[in-house]
């Protein structure tokens, strides 16, 4: 190489000693600049042609432009600048004698240029990866983006210290050994970074959290659904489209609910309760028994709970002219068989999951009658109308057995007893007053 170097620059002295007045070996300096950046500008544009149509080939395949052929562009182009700089530096070390100030400078320059784009070029890859995770139609539940985060922060201050070591033309290993001082002080800067990936990687090991999820946090205002989850934050779009950013380390030191299990099981909940008024509660008289036989979800109860008690009755001998003697029907417990019958028989109630209709303890809102039950479907328009649709029944099917819906007194039931009694409002002042 020293031979062809020397060679080709004696030649080049020779014809310009001949051609070209004044000190020959300024312009042979000048010419190789020239030459070496021609050589660049060519090869540039001859990269940015092939680079294109490698591009225009993979987007035909694919029929649309996508994020991944416009990182691949990416990737394409910045390999092709490390290409280019490898080449000046070829080149200027044909060019330059060794040790000489031209070629340190264009070394040096050119050690950097590379140095950034390999940097620049391995995020796009990384980019890619993380794309056509993404672009997959069923993802994985490891959080990608936090770790593929925490990659190109390692790589990043590890290129950093390799830059200032080319600059200082000393070895890394110096630099790396005289962390260990600023050490604290890394840990305090990237105390974040460091939280989010240990979060990242138990959120990942206990498959706790991944994107898609329904997650509801109340201490952050967090309802909806993840859109993203990041090395040191997690993104939720709300219910209102309002976007929550969530520490990620905070969904491993405090709680959360996550609703992913009621979307894997298919089913979600019903749980409601109606407020019976306590004073309609009572026997069931005869009327109202052959009246509540001829239906259709009561009359395999009402057959055989009649006979049972029949019976039983019978067996003890009981006078049944007291109300007080013997075993009856009442209207609260029929009314519960009807709706567990009624949600028994519903197209839209999971049959295969808990379903009762429960009696809790009653209070000053009367008697609570919950009905405990699953949808078939998970989508909340679905849901919601399957709920309403189902206390609509109820409500409406309650007068048939005598019941009634606790409510407080209103401003139109005081009118209505102030009408009833023909009290004045001049008098009711004074009683009052009084």
């Amino acid at each position: 190489m020293d031979a062809l170097r020397s060679q080709f620059k004696d030649s080049a002295l020779l014809w310009l000693q001949t051609y070209v007045p004044g000190e020959a070996a300024l312009y042979v300096n000048f010419i190789a600049l020239a030459w070496i950046l021609f050589v660049a500008v060519l090869l540039h544009i001859s990269l940015r042609m092939i680079s294109s149509r490698l591009v225009a080939k993979f987007e035909e395949r694919r029929r649309s432009r996508t994020q991944l052929t416009a990182l691949s562009h990416k990737l394409l182009r910045r390999i092709s600048f490390i290409i280019q700089t490898a080449v000046v530096l070829l080149q200027a070390s044909v060019w330059f004698e060794e040790g000489s100030s031209a070629l340190r400078v264009i070394s040096v320059i050119g050690d950097q240029f590379i140095v950034v784009f390999a940097l620049l070029a391995f995020f796009t890859l990384l980019n890619i990866f993380q794309a056509f995770n993404d672009s997959r139609t069923r993802r994985t539940q490891f959080p990608l983006k936090g770790l593929l985060q925490t990659v190109k922060l390692i790589a990043s201050v590890l290129t950093g210290i390799l830059l200032v070591s080319l600059l200082m033309d000393k070895s890394p290993l110096i630099l790396l050994s005289g962390l260990g001082a600023v050490s604290a002080i890394l840990l305090l800067v990237f105390k974040d970074p460091i939280l989010g990936l240990v979060a990242g990687i138990q959120l990942s090991a206990n498959n706790m959290l991944s994107v898609g999820d329904w997650l509801e946090m109340p201490k952050y205002g967090a309802n909806g659904d993840v859109v993203d989850i990041a090395l040191t934050t997690v993104k939720v779009r709300n219910w209102d489209k309002t976007i929550t950013t969530i520490p990620t380390y905070a969904l491993i030191s405090d709680s959360f609910k996550n609703w992913r299990g009621m979307t894997e099981v298919g089913g979600r909940r019903i749980k409601r309760c109606v407020y019976l008024q306590m004073s309609s509660i009572g026997f069931l008289d005869e009327n109202t028994l052959n009246r509540l036989y001829k239906a259709e979800l009561l009359t395999p109860y009402l057959e055989e709970k009649l006979a049972q008690i029949k019976e039983i009755n019978s067996s003890l001998n009981t006078d049944m002219s007291i109300l007080l003697n013997g075993r009856r029907l009442t209207n609260i417990g029929t009314f519960r068989q009807y709706l567990l019958s009624y949600l028994k028989t519903h197209r839209h109630i999971r049959q295969d999951m808990t379903l009762m209709v429960r009696q809790l303890q009653s209070s000053n809102l009367g008697l609570p009658i919950e009905i405990y039950a699953f949808t078939n479907t998970t989508v909340w328009n679905e849901y919601e109308n399957i709920q309403s649709d189902i206390f609509d029944h109820v409500l409406a099917a309650l007068h048939e057995f005598g019941l009634q819906i606790h409510e407080d007194p209103t401003g139109q039931d005081v009118r209505f007893l102030q009408s009833a009694f023909k009290i004045e409002p001049a008098k009711i002042d004074t009683a009052k007053s009084d």
